[in-house]
């Protein structure tokens, strides 16, 4: 990984732009009113971390619970709430690890295959009519800027948290 360069001043409000507005984004798509037409949309009734839980599911190798809640940040024990109702609705089950045969991993069903692509279905129809005046080049551009700028995120999230000290 790269050490960050010195960002110049005009930069700065450049970077302090997209700051503003990725939080803007971020707030704008995850508004319980968004979820809520999503849910409509897709047809389905799950609440928004029971969505996120299914999503990564749905986009990785069957995983141990504990590994899923670090990779989404949250406390194990929310993850352990969310995937039973998710085994309830039968989105996904429990395999043993063939890694070790004490402990569990989650895999995505093919109910939950079929709800998460209908959440997916729902939310990309909701991105196209947003984008519905955009050019096919402006399109693309936008995609692969948003694929670069999460990866880069998900590199610089690997580096270690140095605690500012204390004033």
């Amino acid at each position: 990984m790269s050490t960050p360069r010195p960002i110049e001043a005009a930069s700065l409000a450049d970077v302090t732009e997209i700051e503003r507005l990725l939080t803007r984004v971020a707030y704008l798509a995850g508004r319980a009113r968004q979820h809520e037409r999503l849910m409509s949309d897709s047809g389905l009734s799950l609440d928004r971390s029971s969505v996120s839980i299914l999503r990564h599911i749905a986009e990785s190798e069957p995983l141990r619970p504990g590994v899923l809640a670090v990779r989404l940040s949250v406390e194990a024990s929310h993850v352990t709430r969310q995937l039973r109702q998710l085994e309830s609705a039968g989105y996904v089950v429990r395999i043993p690890d063939p890694d070790d045969r004490r402990a569990q991993r989650v895999q995505i069903t093919d109910a939950g295959l079929a709800a998460f692509e209908r959440v997916r279905e729902a939310g990309r129809r909701g991105i196209e009519v947003v984008l519905s005046d955009w050019s096919t080049e402006d399109r693309r551009q936008l995609a692969h800027l948003f694929g670069r700028l999460a990866d880069d995120f998900v590199e610089h999230a690997e580096v270690a948290v140095n605690p500012r000290p204390a004033d």
